[in-house]
């Protein structure tokens, strides 16, 4: 019969699988962390909070497999003691493996919960995936089973350690390229940009991939101990699942694609119209856009319209409307939009030619008062031309060209003109302005 010493031992072991739970708010802490960082800043929509939720079990896998390796080899030297029960030889290593899955989805709960309460209190646009959540679930219990099973085949120190730094790098070397094998669980998602959604077939395909292969693996190393044929079958099925999620995963191209979405418009004094999930910009982006659209009224640019478009759609003034593209609202993101319509006002052949290496400076001085800032009074100070697709190099040329006193010159009347003049004058000069053709007498 076994002594009471033995039984004290078995029970400490059993007592030391709590131990685990100790990790929990560690693993939480990384798995908000990771989520916060792909969710902001800019758009937040339930799409990215999937992609939040998909980062947060990309970076709570390595920690998560350490953590199961961990008890794995120091339970494997007391092995022993489980011979003692009449239990099956798997019962121990099952009972690990929940108890340690449990944990590490715990702290997945938990930072999903946090994900998605910021989801729900800001109304964010979109439709909730739970196969995204499951996804995420899965890739966390994947994680889990290798480190156990790895700390169980290895019964060594720095099988942790080895567990943490193979499954890091998994998680840290994944691309975001267009190759399916950057979708394998956990994929590196890059944040879904408006106007588009994410593909369904990627949460489910990893799904099916992360559940067969931990459940293959949990059913290989069980035959293994027990040897029982019957288990033959359930591997054999873990692993078609597995290969069908391998084939739905790259039956596919870019996890994102296009999705027709509706815009949420401000109607006063402009008609600024912008993607659901970036409506608390609309403030900054009036302020901004107002005074631009005063300055082109008696012009061919004149707008009283705003539309954001796609990245892939043109942007540009045209029949009172000037379309234009936004990311995200990350700082700056209004002047950003007032630079872009400027942009799309210049002539890109012409602005490009050497000969109007000047006429880009002049031009220059102009797009700063448009887009409200100070109108130098000297060449010395005068503002970097926009560029227009030029390269650097003319661009430098365009700074250094008109130096001499014409635009200085020209530079201190335009400085001079009150507001209405300097609108009359840009009604005038329109399409020398569009042309990088102006010069100093222009401003005469």
């Amino acid at each position: 019969m076994p002594s009471v010493s033995d039984l004290g031992r078995v029970l400490r072991l059993d007592a030391r699988r709590a131990a685990p739970l100790v990790a929990v708010p560690a693993l939480t802490v990384v798995g908000v962390a990771a989520a916060w960082r792909t969710m902001t800043p800019g758009v937040d929509g339930w799409d990215n909070a999937v992609v939040g939720l998909t980062g947060s079990a990309r970076w709570m896998g390595p920690p998560a497999a350490a953590l199961a390796a961990w008890p794995a080899v120091r339970e494997h030297r007391l092995g022993y003691l489980r011979d003692l029960t009449a239990r099956s030889p798997a019962t121990g290593p099952l009972l690990d493996l929940l108890l340690l899955t449990h944990a590490a989805l715990l702290a997945y709960g938990l930072a999903a919960m946090v994900v998605i309460a910021q989801t729900v209190l800001t109304d964010r646009p979109g439709a909730a995936h739970a196969l995204g959540l499951l996804a995420g679930a899965a890739a966390v219990t994947l994680h889990v089973v290798v480190g156990y099973l790895a700390g169980r085949a290895v019964p060594h120190t720095l099988t942790a350690v080895a567990a943490f730094g193979l499954t890091g790098l998994w998680a840290a070397l994944r691309g975001t390229g267009s190759s399916w094998l950057n979708l394998l669980p956990p994929a590196a998602l890059d944040r879904l940009e408006p106007f588009t959604t994410l593909r369904t077939e990627v949460p489910a395909g990893q799904l099916l991939w992360s559940a067969g292969l931990a459940a293959a693996l949990v059913v290989g190393h069980v035959w293994a101990l027990t040897r029982r044929r019957r288990l033959v079958l359930p591997l054999a099925c873990a692993l078609a699942v597995t290969a069908l999620g391998t084939q739905r995963l790259s039956a596919g191209g870019s996890a994102a694609v296009p999705a027709h979405v509706g815009h949420v418009c401000r109607q006063w004094p402009l008609t600024i119209c912008v993607h659901p999930a970036l409506d608390s910009g609309l403030p900054a982006l009036e302020t901004a856009l107002t005074p631009l659209a005063a300055r082109l009224a008696a012009t061919p640019a004149a707008f009283t319209r705003v539309m954001q478009r796609p990245d892939g759609e043109p942007g540009g003034v045209r029949q009172g409307v000037a379309y234009v593209h936004l990311r995200a609202l990350t700082p700056g993101f209004e002047r950003r939009v007032v630079r872009e319509i400027l942009g799309s006002l210049a002539d890109p052949r012409l602005c490009a030619a050497p000969r109007y290496a000047r006429g880009r400076a002049y031009r220059a001085m102009v797009d700063a008062w448009l887009r409200g800032e100070e109108t130098p009074a000297t060449a010395s100070s005068s503002p970097r031309p926009a560029t227009g697709g030029m390269e650097p190099a003319s661009v430098a040329a365009s700074v250094r060209a008109p130096v001499v006193g014409g635009f200085a010159l020209a530079s201190r009347r335009f400085a001079g003109w009150d507001e209405t003049r300097r609108r009359a004058w840009l009604a005038a000069h329109f399409d020398d302005y569009r042309g990088c053709a102006l010069d100093h007498r222009h401003f005469r």
